[in-house]
């Protein structure tokens, strides 16, 4: 699947047992046996090019992370002490992308504007700005 990611592109056995072998040894029928039982899975869907497959992943590895997650988090009997646990481990780069993915999630409806924040009250104004004019009782 890491191949079938990177590339972001429909690919064929050949071009995964290539890049494969780089690395390693690897057998052509070894990965067209993978990418099959990726298929029979539901991970891939495929499409006939003469007498081969070109393979496609079926969602991004951004969803399969997330449902992998839900995963593990809804079969936990203490939810919320899963997810302390969860953050705990976290990195401050893990903390701060999740900080940003909970503002993109929670969109601009939810983020209040400067304007349709709580008024301030007289007093607070006063004493941030002592030379205002209703400091100086409005003189």
């Amino acid at each position: 699947m890491t191949r079938v990611w990177k590339w972001n592109r429909p690919v064929t056995v050949r071009e995964v047992l290539e890049d494969l072998q780089q690395e390693r040894t690897i057998a052509y029928t070894t990965v067209m046996t993978v990418l099959d039982n990726l298929h029979q899975k539901g991970w891939v869907r495929r499409e006939a090019e003469g007498r081969a497959y070109r393979y496609e992943a079926v969602s991004t590895r951004a969803a399969y992370a997330a449902a992998l997650m839900n995963d593990a988090w809804s079969q936990s009997d203490n939810p919320a002490a899963a997810l302390v646990a969860f953050f705990g481990m976290m990195s401050e780069e893990q903390r701060q992308a999740l900080q940003d993915a909970v503002r993109i999630v929670q969109g601009p409806e939810t983020r209040q504007a400067p304007e349709a924040a709580e008024p301030r009250s007289a007093q607070a104004e006063q004493q941030e700005n002592p030379g205002s004019a209703q400091d100086a009782g409005g003189r």
